[in-house]
């Protein structure tokens, strides 16, 4: 199965980091949340992804193209050019890079896909966000309902400490806790092809039209995810990421 991932917006509220880069480029750990990404869809076997770039996609076109060869040995015959690559990081991903506009909203980039897609079910998620949502129980949910779209349901992230009061005195104290009311569109989707019928074009925001199509038709289901979600859309953001992963309590890095 396919995995189509949004990478082509802005990411105007991460404006520090997003100048030089794309979004999906920012890095945790040492490498783009973009990797972190993949590297959990290809722990579960999906290692079939199609990219939609837009702002700054040359970026993220020359990341793909230098991965193996910058994070291996390498023999070079500088009489033809010919490069071998040794042992080093290699990963057993395919990657499809499509540009798909620098103003294009998530519908349109979606629509754009299309044709890279073709007729089979794929899974969608944006280029911004982690998560420990279990894969293969997210496909069994979408297969078992026989609708056209499927959301993962998240509860969002405090941004505050959480008091639990006893009168004056604190008995509980919850450091950013999933808040315990809510849901929220949590982006790791798995989709039938019929949902492009639900995107005009590329003015099309994916979270408007097209979302509120599919529910009101009885066509989208929700799969609720009870743990670990955590978007990467402000500094503050990156730098709880880039915490949990210095401290090795990052609960998306599943692989070894």
């Amino acid at each position: 199965m396919k995995v189509a991932i949004l990478a082509g917006g802005v990411g105007t509220r991460l404006a520090e980091e997003t100048e030089a880069r794309p979004k999906p480029m920012v890095e945790v750990g040492g490498k783009p949340i973009l990797w972190h990404i993949m590297k959990y869809y290809a722990h579960f076997g999906f290692n079939d992804f199609t990219i939609a770039l837009g702002y700054m996609g040359e970026y993220i076109k020359r990341y793909m193209i230098d991965y193996s060869p910058l994070s291996s040995d390498l023999t070079v015959q500088m009489k033809t050019g010919a490069v071998t690559v040794h042992d080093g990081e290699k990963e057993d991903f395919t990657v499809k890079l499509v540009d798909t506009g620098q103003g294009t909203a998530t519908g349109g980039r979606i629509k754009r896909l299309a044709s890279s897609l073709g007729d089979e079910p794929f899974m969608l998620t944006w280029g911004d966000g982690v998560s420990t949502v279990d894969l293969h129980k997210l496909l069994e949910f979408h297969r078992s309902h026989g609708r056209l779209a499927t959301v993962t349901a998240v509860r969002p992230p405090a941004r505050f400490g959480k008091l639990e009061l006893d009168g004056d005195k604190v008995v509980e104290f919850s450091e950013k806790p999933q808040l315990g009311e809510g849901w929220i569109n949590g982006a790791f989707f798995v989709l039938e092809p019929g949902v492009f019928d639900y995107i005009d074009g590329d003015d099309t925001q994916w979270e408007k039209e097209p979302l509120e199509g599919l529910a009101r038709d009885n066509q989208l289901m929700a799969y609720r995810h009870h743990d670990f979600w955590q978007c990467m859309d402000t500094l503050r953001d990156r730098k709880l990421l880039e915490s949990l992963w210095q401290k090795g309590q990052a609960p998306w890095k599943v692989w070894r």
